[in-house]
């Protein structure tokens, strides 16, 4: 098959005999993708192949080196956030971009706005499935990466076909930890992240938090370590002219109550109940808040109905609005008051940098990454995680200072932009992918003039 018409679309591939199905039809046949066998016994779904973007799979002939990321699944979430916004944001002319999701992907992959960036589900099956690896090597044999940039544990292992094939840079990010390994220190993971370390040539860390794990922990010199930041898009996340937006159903936050809200899915490392827990006890503890106070919980996961349920046994179920997943979240914060984050762990938290976007002052947990963010009295509050009580204080807090909750967020919406830029973060990673290029000898092509490469 000649490279002029070699493409990749949006695929899913599924391998139940061992073979992967990754023939590609030539255009002048019509789109498709057949089994080596020649048969499509699994029936990849034709509408993804139909609407989606096409990319030459080869790099010669000049084109920027290709970028393939691997990761779990491509579904709203924050490490997946930062990806889209990664290769929206990335010059065209430095780098292109494919994404390997080793489950499947949402039509979260819709906020790609490259039309050149093919994503590719390889249906990992529930447990350990062995077949995964090969398919993983087949895939990145088949797009021929210069790099590939594996992120959080579930990925990791892919480095080993990665560097099996020789792909000559090869960077792994660490985002967040979940709740089976909260405290970072359970053995298994962290021997498999150093036994996977000798082939990593620059780990990347979100946070300074998980950077000093990665470097007493896992083993990782700091000298093969990138710190960088999430940055935030300031255009599309903005302040609110001085009326808030309308929120919710109907009638259900008039002008004069205070909304408090958070965006996240209703899992256990986000733990949501703990906000329940402190929104039920503001209502106890205040006579009035009942009339001056809504919660607004943005997300889906196993803990919704149960805080449903919570909210329904203390009659507070219509002072709350649990929608579920949105795609409008820069509207909904421009309809909240306070940004509340109960998590037990986090990496760097989206959320908040785009709460501090919209200009609100955030509660959050003083867990992970989080104090690099908030702002202890001048952005913000931090809280002891799984603290209720404590919680509830501090949006009390606000509730009766108005004039600090729009300084905290003016405050917050300056460090957004001063500190937190996509421009800032897209350059630090321009700088990690140079510099693994740099280092085995491959040159990247369209470098801008004055851009230093990361430190060795």
């Amino acid at each position: 098959m000649s490279s002029e018409t070699d493409h990749v679309r949006a695929v899913r591939v599924v391998d139940g005999s061992g073979s992967i199905m990754l023939s590609v039809l030539s255009e002048s046949r019509g789109w498709g993708l057949v089994s080596e066998s020649g048969s499509d016994p699994h029936g990849v779904r034709g509408p993804d192949l139909v609407n989606s973007p096409t990319v030459t799979t080869h790099p010669e002939g000049g084109q920027p080196p290709l970028v393939v990321h691997v990761i779990h699944r491509l579904g709203i979430g924050g490490l997946e956030n930062g990806v889209i916004n990664l290769i929206n944001h990335m010059p065209p002319e430095r780098y292109r971009h494919a994404i390997v999701c080793l489950t499947d992907f949402t039509d979260f992959r819709d906020r790609l706005r490259r039309d050149n960036v093919p994503v590719i589900a390889l249906q990992k099956r529930e447990g350990h499935d062995l077949g995964l690896y090969a398919r993983v090597w087949k895939v990145l044999r088949r797009l021929r990466p210069q790099v590939v940039h594996t992120r959080n544990l579930a990925a990791v292992e892919c480095m080993v076909p990665a560097a099996l094939l020789g792909v000559p840079g090869r960077v792994h990010s660490e985002h967040g930890l979940d709740m089976s390994e909260l405290r970072g220190s359970n053995v298994t993971y962290n021997l498999l992240r150093k036994i996977v370390k000798p082939l990593v040539h620059r780990h990347v860390a979100v946070s300074l938090d998980l950077a000093n794990w990665l470097t007493n922990t896992v083993g990782v010199p700091p000298h093969r370590l990138a710190q960088i930041y999430n940055g935030v898009d300031t255009r599309r996340f903005f302040r609110r002219a001085a009326i808030r937006d309308p929120i919710g159903p109907g009638g259900f936050a008039p002008q004069g109550t205070m909304v408090v809200g958070t965006v996240g899915r209703m899992e256990a490392v986000k733990d949501p109940l703990t906000l329940v827990r402190g929104f039920l006890h503001l209502l106890k503890i205040d006579p009035h808040a009942r009339e001056r106070v809504r919660l607004v919980m943005v997300g889906d996961g196993r803990l919704r109905e149960e805080a449903r349920r919570l909210l329904r046994a203390s009659g507070a179920e219509s002072l709350a609005w649990l929608p579920g997943e949105r795609s409008d979240i820069p509207e909904i914060l421009r309809g909240l008051d306070v940004f509340v984050l109960p998590s037990l762990r986090e990496g760097i938290s989206n959320t908040i940098l785009e709460a501090m976007a919209s200009g609100l002052p955030v509660v959050a947990t003083r867990v992970g990454g989080n104090p690099e963010l908030v702002d202890e009295g001048e952005t913000g509050r931090l809280v002891p995680p799984g603290d209720p009580i404590q919680l509830a204080e501090a949006i009390r807090a606000y509730q009766g200072d108005p004039s600090r909750m729009v300084a905290h967020g003016q405050v917050g919406r300056k460090a957004a932009e001063v500190r937190f830029s996509l421009s800032a973060m897209v350059d630090r990673y321009l700088d990690v992918y140079d510099t693994v290029l740099n280092r085995r000898g491959q040159r990247p092509v369209g470098r801008r003039s004055g851009s230093a490469p990361g430190e060795e």
